[in-house]
């Protein structure tokens, strides 16, 4: 959800060109999955488009010289994230509501079934991420 709740809104802002925004896992499970159908249902409901096509990968340790921001969603991510990256040098690894000045987590649909929340958490955080990047 946040990867295309991201592209919507630099979209919005006319910035597209200057972001390549791309969502991966850490972990293996979802690999090759399309999209949750309840993530895509939340998402046509607020009028942000989506890829079809897209199916899930997992994050490499490649991906932190390809991206200049890693963004997590929850703590879980986080540590599980430090194992296949280890080292953060550039501060390049952040927390998404940490954007929003909020020390927590992303709400997880995955156990809540709670999208609408998940929805919420991810626009403050990604509107406050491009506020502070666009300043």
């Amino acid at each position: 959800m946040a990867e295309f709740i991201l592209k919507a809104m630099v979209k919005e802002r006319g910035i597209e060109d200057q972001y390549h925004i791309e969502s991966a896992a850490v972990s293996y499970e979802e690999m090759g999955n399309p999209i949750y159908p309840p993530a895509k249902r939340c998402l046509t409901q607020h009028g942000i488009p989506f890829d079809n096509q897209k199916r899930a990968r997992r994050i490499n340790s490649g991906d932190y010289d390809r991206f200049d921001t890693i963004i997590c969603m929850d703590a879980s991510n986080l540590r599980l994230m430090k194992y296949i990256i280890p080292d953060d040098p550039e501060g390049k690894i952040h927390m998404m509501m940490s954007y929003a000045g909020k020390s927590r987590d992303v709400a997880d649909p995955w156990y809540t079934g709670d999208f609408e929340a998940t929805y919420r958490d991810l626009v403050e955080g990604c509107t406050a991420m491009l506020d502070q990047y666009t300043e």
